[in-house]
């Protein structure tokens, strides 16, 4: 009788499907400089976008400075997210659903001193995440798991607030938002960056597809998110376009070192008004 290392077993928990197999298998392989390298700026490494008005004169510099100029605006894009997580105490519980190499993590344990839990399907990202936080002496606050952010695990109305920071493109929004449901405390906070597609355009538009085709994701249309939320029992305090915030982050990284090619896609379908970038600040009833 043959048995499966542990290992193994703990994957096969996690990982449900073959798609998501294969988004682990793409981000515990990932080693993209538009990641790195940016987060090498000052040791908290994003998995996202920036937003905020650049300073072009940082292309007159170094690619240096250009890389240091994009990493300021993902952490700004960041920084805004906290703002929109409500009032929190240092005893608040908050989980970062889909937490990369743990950026936005680090951040809001500084800004609110309380516990944070970081969710990724990637080992990689865990394990990494999980060395950033020894090194800066907050592993007693700071923890990353290898879980699925459709089912964490974690005790029912235990959480006080969730954010997805760009990571539901992966998922099932319904399967999501009932997993959140059952996590957030009435009275809890979830907010969410995201780029999704405009309904009324139609469909996903050839800038959009290419996206997809790029991060191997779903870009869920604009109006998935308040029907899933509504389902289950999340109303939005706070919708903000951040559209037009973002264009300049991408602008400057179609000209830096570290464009992938996918910039265009990007601009493309922010300039016809095929896709949006939204945060969206939802309470839990």
């Amino acid at each position: 009788m043959s048995t499966q290392p542990a290992a193994t077993v703990l994957s096969n928990s996690v990982l449900s499907t073959a798609y998501q197999r294969s988004i682990a298998d793409y981000w515990d392989k990932e080693r993209d400089p538009v990641n790195i390298r940016l987060g090498d700026v000052d040791g908290t490494y994003h998995h996202h976008y920036g937003i905020g008005a650049a300073d072009w004169s940082a292309l007159d510099g170094s690619d240096d400075d250009v890389i240091k100029e994009l990493h300021r605006l993902e952490s700004a894009q960041a920084s805004f997210l906290l703002d929109h997580l409500g009032p929190l105490e240092p005893t608040s519980r908050l989980i970062d659903s889909g937490s990369g190499r743990g950026g936005t993590s680090f951040m809001a344990n500084l800004r609110f001193g309380c516990q944070v839990d970081g969710v990724s399907i990637s080992q990689s990202q865990v394990d990494f995440a999980n060395q950033q936080a020894q090194e800066r002496g907050v592993a007693d606050k700071v923890r990353f798991h290898f879980r699925n952010m459709l089912d964490t695990g974690f005790p029912s109305s235990s959480i006080d607030a969730i954010w997805n920071n760009e990571s539901t493109m992966y998922v099932d929004l319904h399967q999501l938002f009932a997993e959140y449901s059952r996590l957030i405390k009435p009275g809890g906070r979830y907010v969410c960056v995201t780029g999704c597609y405009n309904d009324v355009y139609g469909m996903p538009s050839k800038a959009v597809s290419k996206i997809n085709t790029h991060y191997i994701c779903n870009i869920h249309p604009r109006s998935a998110y308040f029907k899933a939320m509504a389902a289950n029992g999340f109303i939005p305090i706070n919708v903000v376009d951040l559209t037009e915030a973002t264009i300049p982050y991408w602008q400057l990284r179609a000209q830096s070192s570290v464009a992938t090619g996918i910039e265009e896609a990007f601009l493309s379908a922010y300039g016809d008004g095929s896709f949006h970038y939204l945060l969206i600040a939802a309470d839990r009833v």
